[in-house]
């Protein structure tokens, strides 16, 4: 079922758009989400299952397994890295990473979530269900802010590298698009609901998502009659209007209901997101086009992709779309040789040719 989420007046700020473009200074959101909480997709795994098996793709947690892992020498690499792009890490880890370091690498992990780095390291622990994992992270890999935040606590060696930039967002609706979402107007309809990612719990994305709905509004040569950016933004995150049922496609024209408009996961969006679309109440959310591009990719019986500039296959994003990079960077502390080898060796792989035929194999690219 459910749950409304209390939410104060988040704070705005501007952000400068590559292209020498500038943003608008967005509104002050009033309004609150509803968190969304259906079953989950059955994502793909990363590796080969084998027996027993354990693994329950519609709870995504491992409660039934328990364990602490505290001591760490022998663990060479420990990756604390922003999720978006896990499709392209996967295939970098896998197919390159690892099978070029087998001297030097033995045992390993990576998290793929919003930006948890900071805590990380200063906490020196990390928990899934009944498993924590008390090892430090040696690289992390993340957006500016968390460049920013990395860079203050004095946390990370020397500058950090860019290494990856996306094509924008799209709009992710389910297969068909049954409510005929065609730009980014539609969503301020009434009978469209939107799903976002968590503005308290993922901000960066979230932010993201936020700022490129109002300004691709307001630059929109080919605004929509009796529409402005301010309206749009409002109609999305700021209403609070009861909408009676003719004006939701029902037949009956009599009596009231609060009308859910507002959506959002609860800790990891791209999961979240198209799980909402799939089975929960939304019926479309901004999202990454590169994330877009491997939920249609892996569910192509769920989901449609409505681009925001360009096409499906060749995305140009409009003006006001942001685009997002993420950078590398190395974690101040004392390594043993193989440690130290294995993140030199981890930090080439990000930088390498190979990954930039990953990288656009997956609608992704050099910054």
């Amino acid at each position: 079922m459910a749950k409304p989420l209390q939410l104060v007046a988040l704070s705005i700020f501007t952000i400068v758009l590559t292209m020498n473009t500038s943003y608008a200074e967005v509104p002050i959101i009033t309004g609150s989400p509803t968190i969304d909480k259906p079953k989950l997709l059955e994502w793909p795994l990363d590796i080969d299952a084998t027996d027993p098996n354990l693994s329950e793709p519609t709870a995504n947690n491992i409660n039934d397994l328990h364990a602490r892992i505290s001591k760490c020498d022998d663990i060479n690499v420990v990756l604390s890295t922003a999720g978006n792009y896990h499709m392209a890490l996967r295939d970098l880890w896998y197919d390159h990473f690892l099978p070029n370091n087998t001297e030097i690498i033995r045992n390993w992990f990576y998290t793929t979530s919003p930006p948890i780095s900071p805590e990380q390291i200063q906490n020196l622990t990390l928990t899934f269900g009944n498993v924590r994992l008390e090892c430090r992270p040696i690289i992390a890999v993340g957006p500016t802010g968390l460049m920013t935040t990395l860079t203050d606590l004095k946390l990370i060696e020397g500058d950090p590298i860019p290494v990856i930039k996306n094509h924008g967002n799209v709009i992710l609706v389910k297969k068909g698009n049954p409510k005929n979402i065609k730009t980014i107007w539609d969503l301020g309809r009434k009978n469209v609901k939107v799903v976002t990612s968590n503005p308290y719990t993922e901000k960066g994305s979230f932010s993201n998502y936020r700022d490129s709905i109002y300004n691709i509004a307001l630059n929109d040569p080919n605004k929509p009659a009796n529409w402005t950016a301010e309206g749009l933004f409002n109609a999305i995150f700021n209403s609070t209007e009861k909408f009676n049922k003719h004006s939701l496609g029902h037949s009956s024209k009599q009596g009231a209901i609060n009308q859910v408009k507002w959506l959002s996961g609860q800790r990891i969006h791209h999961r979240e997101v198209p799980w909402s679309i799939a089975y929960g109440q939304a019926d479309a959310g901004l999202i990454f086009y590169h994330l877009a591009l491997y939920m249609v990719r892996t569910f192509p019986d769920k989901f449609d992709i409505v681009p925001l500039g360009g096409t499906v296959e060749n995305p140009e994003p409009v003006s006001g779309n942001k685009e997002a990079t993420l950078f590398v960077a190395k974690i101040k502390g004392e390594l043993n040789n193989d440690q130290y080898l294995s993140r030199e060796e981890l930090i080439n792989a990000y930088t390498s040719a190979e990954f930039d035929l990953i990288l656009a194999r997956h609608g992704l690219l050099r910054p």
